[in-house]
């Protein structure tokens, strides 16, 4: 529950192939963003794997919309897989954790609301990318 007053952390995770385009990633969070009615300024971060820390695409995502972005580990994001919507063996086999986008939203929505975190918005994906909105506060 989210109190009287208090707006809720919301954080994007970003799960993408080598190489995805800034405008890639950039599509999938608007696409998803509006059929939700959730405005992208009500975003407070970005989060990933530390697969995908020094993805150019994600970075640069991150300095364009003038938010930050962190990078969990696979043990990091291993205590939200019962909260996923799907468990992708696939993810697993290359990344260590069942699914990426969800997985990172969680865990850093939780780190930055200090409160227990949910999916807004469960896995969208693109050709190149996957996308999740997590809540917590």
């Amino acid at each position: 529950m989210i109190a009287a007053g208090t707006a809720p952390i919301l954080v994007i995770g970003l799960g993408c192939r080598q190489g995805c385009s800034v405008d890639d990633l950039l599509a999938l969070i608007e696409q998803s963003l509006s059929q939700a009615g959730i405005a992208l300024q009500a975003v407070h971060a970005l989060a990933s794997i530390d697969l995908k820390r020094d993805e150019a695409g994600l970075i640069r995502l991150a300095a364009q919309l003038n938010l930050a972005y962190e990078a969990l580990s696979a043990q990091q994001l291993a205590p939200f897989a019962p909260q996923l919507s799907q468990r992708s063996a696939r993810a697993f086999a290359l990344t260590g954790c069942f699914g990426v986008a969800e997985s990172a939203a969680l865990a850093l929505a939780e780190q930055l609301g200090g409160a227990p975190a949910r999916l807004l918005i469960t896995r969208q994906n693109s050709s190149v990318a996957t996308f999740a909105l997590a809540c917590a506060g």
